[in-house]
């Protein structure tokens, strides 16, 4: 094999590209835009690559290829932050902590003495905690610039154009990873709201994320740096759209506001609703059909798993090994 297309430049893309060129392949990546920014779905993402915290309500494969996760990133981009994570809840919401630490491993209890000590400036906020100390987080923006950055200085090429796969799979390999866009092609996929919001409190320091459980609005919070702070994440099923509800805006900073009064003078910096494309159980899948194979539906969790979805990508294409993700009744 001495070069394969790819369409679609987000995280799968541009994670499959890399592996491939790593491994001597070629690689030509095909996109509808000029670069990654507003348009693609892991331009919103948290970025945290939290594979244990994720094991509270996801399968179990998420947390074993999620191990892959922090080493990859870290040696594709330099990007990588380990700092763990911080679970807390408040004292009339003890109940949901108790029920997180039932569902997840990969962590210690932590007393708000503790707390005070990982983060000062939540200190006295909570009486309890979790603290997954071997997870970490990567700024999303500043991690794909850099992993597109080195690809084109590996040789790899872009090209700018709405291309169909299956005309390019006529030329030739060629893989679909176009995320929720390819639901033209894929009829199980489907689209996951999600709201968030960017904001700008110098007032607070923050060094990791930061998940505030609550029955309604869980919240998660994530640092980068400077002041700035990613805040998330709605789910809405069975919804896409370009904008943010009201209910949503409201809820996610009442919420950051209970962390810290001081994000009650934060400023909003940006607000983003992307479209997170998932399959009915809300795992990846690789699909092949000759010379068309088609990655998709990492959910919510592009960063976390990408690497080890490009990983089975380049053994199904240059050993022939059958992806775990494979659905071949679905080709």
């Amino acid at each position: 094999m001495t070069e394969v297309t790819i369409i679609g430049g987000g995280v799968a893309g541009l994670c499959v590209a890399r592996t491939l060129l790593d491994c001597g392949v070629g690689v030509i990546l095909v996109d509808r835009h000029k670069d990654i920014g507003p348009h693609a779905c892991s331009w919103w993402a948290g970025g945290m690559l939290a594979l244990f915290c994720e094991g509270e309500s996801a399968e179990e494969p998420v947390v074993r290829l999620g191990r892959e996760a922090a080493d990859w990133w870290a040696a594709k981009t330099g990007a990588v932050h380990r700092c763990g994570s911080l679970v807390v809840s408040s004292m009339r919401d003890t109940a949901d902590l108790a029920r997180f630490a039932r569902r997840t491993t990969g962590f210690r209890p932590v007393s708000g003495a503790e707390i005070s000590d990982l983060e000062p400036d939540l200190g006295g906020r909570f009486t309890k905690g979790l603290f997954f100390e071997s997870e970490a987080h990567l700024a999303p923006r500043r991690a794909l610039a850099r992993l597109r950055a080195g690809l084109l200085a590996d040789g790899a090429a872009f090209v700018q154009e709405d291309a169909d796969p299956d005309r390019y799979a006529q030329r030739g390999l060629t893989i679909d990873c176009r995320g929720y866009q390819a639901r033209d092609r894929l009829g199980d996929l489907r689209g996951v709201k999600g709201e968030m919001l960017v904001l700008s409190c110098p007032d607070v320091s923050i060094s990791r994320p930061i998940r505030l459980l609550h029955p309604r609005v869980p919240l998660y919070l994530v640092p980068r740096g400077d002041g700035v702070f990613m805040l998330g994440a709605t789910m809405i099923e069975g919804q896409a759209g370009k904008y943010v509800t009201a209910r949503a805006l409201l809820e996610l900073l009442s919420a950051a506001y209970a962390l810290n009064p001081a994000f009650g003078e934060a400023e909003v910096l940006e607000i983003g609703v992307d479209s997170r494309p998932a399959f009915p159980d809300n795992l990846p899948r690789i699909r092949r059909n000759g010379n068309l194979i088609r990655a998709n539906g990492l959910f919510r969790h592009g960063f976390l798993l990408a690497p080890a979805l490009a990983r089975m990508v380049a053994d199904l294409i240059i050993d022939n090994k059958t992806p775990e993700v494979m659905d071949e009744t679905a080709a």
